[in-house]
């Protein structure tokens, strides 16, 4: 089973720059999207042999997550309790595991939400690891923490910086130690120069400045069953790259 994670930076200016073509030569069984920045029915685009579930902020132009699938799933919610205006959580379940698909939120410039970040993912690994003790877990999406100093180009220029602060990275070592393994380092563990966003300035993608805050994480228990994981920098149309998941189970 083949899935993609992409943060498309606005889900209607993505389908301008080849989003279709790009889903399409992927050819996945599920493909997760972030920050789609639209509510449902602003976009009629629709791919025959998917369905489709999109979650959208209370706040219009804002955040969002969306999920294309080729199997149809036994249930689809949204979001989880504290977190449901922002439009981050998908969660899919199916016979033998239940795909997240998440747009974790930034802490900001100065850490301002710093605090609202923490309690997100306080909560958001409590329910994770309810859900865990039914299925076992596929996550994916922009998580945005890079959570090594190898996961981006500039670890001492960004130290303390929204997405590489001791808070974020250590709230990531906790999930992970929670019982999920970041499914890229499992296979990559000293791999360099692998990141999926970089900033629209000073050229970062073409000198590949960037971070790799993009990620599939599954339940300890289903690691075994990675056959690779993926990041595709090549491929245009966001600051974000897709990243990619094929697993047997």
């Amino acid at each position: 089973m083949k899935l993609i994670s992409w943060n498309v930076n606005g889900f209607r200016a993505c389908l301008n720059k080849g989003f279709e073509e790009q889903f399409r030569k992927l050819d996945a069984d599920m493909f997760c999207i972030q920050e789609t920045k639209m509510q449902p029915e602003q976009v009629t685009t629709r791919f025959d042999g998917w369905e489709q579930y999109f979650n959208s902020a209370v706040k219009k132009g804002y955040s969002g997550t969306a999920l294309f699938t080729k199997t149809t799933p036994l249930q689809v919610t949204f979001n989880f309790q504290g977190h449901t205006d922002e439009g981050r959580a998908i969660i899919a379940e199916y016979e033998t595991f239940r795909l997240v698909d998440l747009y974790v939120p930034n802490a900001q410039r100065g850490l301002t939400r710093i605090d609202y970040r923490m309690q997100w993912e306080d909560d958001l690994r409590a329910f994770l690891m309810e859900l865990d003790k039914d299925k076992p877990i596929i996550l994916c999406g922009d998580l945005n923490v890079a959570h090594q100093e190898i996961d981006l180009r500039n670890p001492k220029s960004n130290a303390g910086n929204a997405g590489f602060s001791d808070e974020e990275r250590g709230k990531f070592g906790e999930l992970l130690k929670a019982g999920f393994t970041d499914t890229f380092r499992y296979l990559y563990p000293d791999r360099r120069d692998a990141y999926t966003w970089w900033s629209y300035m000073g050229k970062a993608r073409e000198k590949n400045v960037g971070w790799r805050i993009d990620y599939f994480l599954v339940s300890n228990r289903i690691a075994d069953k990675i056959r690779a994981a993926e990041i595709y920098p090549e491929i245009q149309g966001s600051d974000h790259c897709p990243v990619g998941l094929e697993i047997d189970i």
